[in-house]
């Protein structure tokens, strides 16, 4: 096997971080170079993820400015950015900026939601600030991996964790033109989706045992979503989102639902998704409706459907951490770097979380 690529992961101390942790430290083709968090450098990698301390070792974080000179003095590597939004944007274009005066080429992939939008003024009216960073836009794409065979730009960039899974059900039936642009989603998150600093929503005594609805109809994923699928489908839909919190850690539920423009049965349907997905490891169209535990924790999504003739209901189920995120952003480095698009993300669910 040829030398493996050093990888840089920034933004260590998320959950996201720490499941790009996971991955990267089990990957065959890929080697930790840095961990970087400019809150805690020097301290402990495990320190922050107590259940890594068997592979972490010793290991311990370095800041975002000694990540930028690693950067510039790797021939090529590997950047997995989950650093805030409003922050990565300004990290990776400093990092390109040495790395380019330094004449080395790290690839990156950024899961902040800095570089999703190719209109930036898209981006500025959902996030309510201007963009650190409008002249690198042209060097990333965003896309969930399964709608795009290629990426088209020397970086690329990850959806949100609920707009993989709403784009995964939605964007083969306005592909397919199998529906009327207007679709109505309801998506049920962990407690996880809101990332690792505790706020009244995910503090365990409000969330446990509990469910609501948040941000019905404003939530600011709509934009985006609205526009990757129209990146993905060539066809415009109207998305009516209503997220949800659940009482669990991890996994999203997406109900997609829309009326269909010819009268198709559920073994139909069923069959133009299978069609649709053909080739696509991650990607599986069951009979039956899915459920989160068979895929926490892994990089698999699953879908089913459902149609009355006149109506199709499409079910989708991910890991938010890892189908939506870090193992997604994997998927796509895989890809850049040239290697096997499952590479370091095969591992089952483990079930009965």
């Amino acid at each position: 096997m040829s030398a493996r690529t050093p990888t840089i992961i920034l933004g260590g101390t998320g959950y996201v971080a720490g499941e790009l942790l996971r991955l990267v430290l089990g990957h065959p083709r890929l080697a930790l170079a840095a961990i970087a968090s400019d809150s805690q450098p020097g301290e402990p990698v495990q320190k922050a993820f107590p259940h890594l301390a068997a592979v972490c070792g010793e290991l311990q974080y370095v800041s975002i400015g000694q990540a930028t000179e690693l950067a510039a003095q790797l021939p090529c590597s590997a950047v997995l950015a989950a650093a805030p939004h409003g922050v990565s944007h300004k990290l990776l274009d400093a990092l390109l900026t040495r790395a380019a005066a330094a004449g080395t080429k790290p690839t990156i992939v950024d899961i902040s939601a800095d570089f999703r939008y190719a209109d930036l003024g898209e981006y500025e009216r959902v996030y309510k600030h201007a963009h650190g960073a409008p002249a690198r836009a042209r060097e990333f794409t965003c896309a969930v991996p399964e709608h795009l065979d290629r990426a088209p730009t020397p970086h690329m960039a990850h959806p949100g964790c609920f707009c993989t899974a709403t784009l995964l059900a939605s964007v083969p039936l306005l592909a397919l033109d199998l529906v009327e642009p207007q679709i109505y989603v309801s998506a049920v998150t962990g407690s996880t989706g809101a990332g690792r600093s505790p706020i009244a929503g995910t503090h365990h005594p409000q969330r446990h045992s509990d469910f609501y609805t948040y941000n019905a109809l404003t939530h600011r994923h709509v934009a985006e979503i609205t526009a990757l699928a129209r990146s993905a489908s060539g066809k415009e839909g109207r998305f009516a989102f209503v997220p949800h919190s659940g009482p669990f850690a991890r996994g999203i539920h997406a109900t997609v639902q829309a009326k269909l423009k010819k009268p198709l049965d559920t073994a139909a349907v069923i069959a133009a998704l299978r069609g649709f997905y053909a080739g696509r490891p991650f990607v599986r169209v069951l009979n039956e409706p899915p459920r989160l535990k068979d895929v926490v924790a892994s990089n698999y999504a699953h879908l089913s459907a459902v149609a009355d003739g006149n109506t199709i209901v499409v079910m989708s189920v991910i890991d938010n951490l890892v189908k939506g995120a870090a193992g997604g952003a994997l998927q796509w480095m895989n890809r850049l770097l040239g290697f096997d698009e499952t590479d370091g993300l095969t591992t089952p669910a483990p079930g009965w979380t």
